[in-house]
């Protein structure tokens, strides 16, 4: 595979390495395009991909995938949020009709006191006494004249603070609407980048024979076994004997039926998850929502010590919280890995663990 093949695949990961770089939204990708070297003839057998550059395709391959991972993560967060922006426009705009209706409604009451006045007359009140032949109406009325004027100004005060109120909704729904509408780009630039990483590992991925895909899995698994066994051999279990709560329990009998669908970004089942879609998911069965997202999942729960985890219990993965997996015991997980796999269980400790937090402390 000297000139041949391996001179595809070692341009293919430095494409890949270009990808990850330059990941920003807008960067068009170049798929490699290697023509055959001269030299090499089709009778010649390609020489084996060495074990060294089956791990670094697997090594560009994580970062391709993490890369997407963080992308998903923004994909999801603008989603979120232009949920709750379009919720905040619904009920902004009901109140500004509530308000108009109001503000009509005062008007016409305004309206019905200013034609009474006038039906008055306007005379002076001692007008009005000269020319009573009952002075004791006349106070009565000139009494109710002074509560409908009390009234009347109490009207327009309220007729003011209604057109206020008005205004601030109005005010309001425009900021919600361009919140909207950076969400929608954000959201847009996110799905751009995952493609483009997804696209990139797939690439790559595609380079390799049925045999070099297998021992590439190979390498994956042992490196997860290696990582898993590492976090073993440090005793953590020794110390982990919390038992599920009622809530974790469902939560884990939720993620445990899923088991075997198909791993797909930004969603929240029923038939395909994402790694944060999954825990949300299973936790929202149990009756507790939780944030969308791994990174907000790791803002806002509660965290706890590794060794006080129990059943149900989320480990948050990678320094930028990237990803999540539900512990279900026995130094196990169950996730959603990445794109071309499915929800399966793995050792908890095969990744990189940032925390543990609790969604029902």
């Amino acid at each position: 595979m000297g000139t041949g093949k391996r001179g595809l695949i070692a341009t293919a990961v430095t494409v890949v390495c270009a990808v990850t770089v330059l990941a920003a939204p807008g960067t068009a990708f170049a798929a490699p395009s290697p023509s055959p070297s001269p030299s090499s003839s089709p009778s010649s057998s390609p020489t084996p991909v060495s074990n060294k550059e089956l791990e670094d395709v697997r090594l560009k391959l994580e970062k391709l995938y993490h890369s997407a991972a963080i992308a998903t993560d923004a994909y999801n967060a603008a989603e979120e949020a232009a949920e709750k922006q379009s919720a905040e426009i619904v009920s902004l705009a009901k109140k500004i009709v509530k308000g108009q209706e109001k503000l009509a409604e005062l008007k016409k009451r305004a309206g019905s006191a200013a034609a009474a006045q006038y039906r008055s007359g306007g005379l002076p009140d001692e007008a009005k006494l000269m020319l009573s032949d009952d002075p004791g109406h006349f106070l009565d009325s000139a009494g109710r004249v002074i509560q409908g004027q009390r009234a009347t100004k109490g009207l327009l005060g309220e007729m003011t603070r209604t057109q206020q109120d008005l205004e601030q909704y109005a005010k309001d729904a425009t900021a919600q609407w361009q919140k909207l509408e950076a969400g929608r780009k954000a959201k847009a630039a996110a799905q751009k980048k995952i493609e483009k990483q997804i696209k990139a590992a797939e690439q790559l991925e595609s380079q390799l024979e049925k045999e070099e895909k297998e021992r590439l899995a190979q390498l994956e698994e042992e490196a997860a076994r290696k990582a898993q066994t590492a976090w073993l051999d440090s005793g953590v279990l020794d110390d982990i004997k919390g038992k599920a709560s009622a809530q974790g329990r469902k939560a884990v009998e939720y993620a445990t039926a899923q088991l075997g669908k198909p791993y797909e970004w930004g969603a929240e089942g029923p038939k395909t998850y994402d790694c944060s879609g999954l825990t949300s998911q299973a936790w929202a069965s149990a009756g507790s929502g939780i944030p969308r997202t791994s990174q907000e999942q790791w803002k806002q729960l509660k965290r706890i010590d590794v060794e006080d985890m129990r059943p149900g219990d989320l480990i948050i993965y990678n320094a930028d919280a990237s990803h999540v997996a539900m512990y279900i015991g026995d130094g196990a997980i169950i996730h959603a890995p990445r794109p071309g796999r499915t929800v399966t269980i793995a050792g908890a400790g095969s990744m990189r663990i940032l925390g543990v937090v609790r969604p029902d402390a």
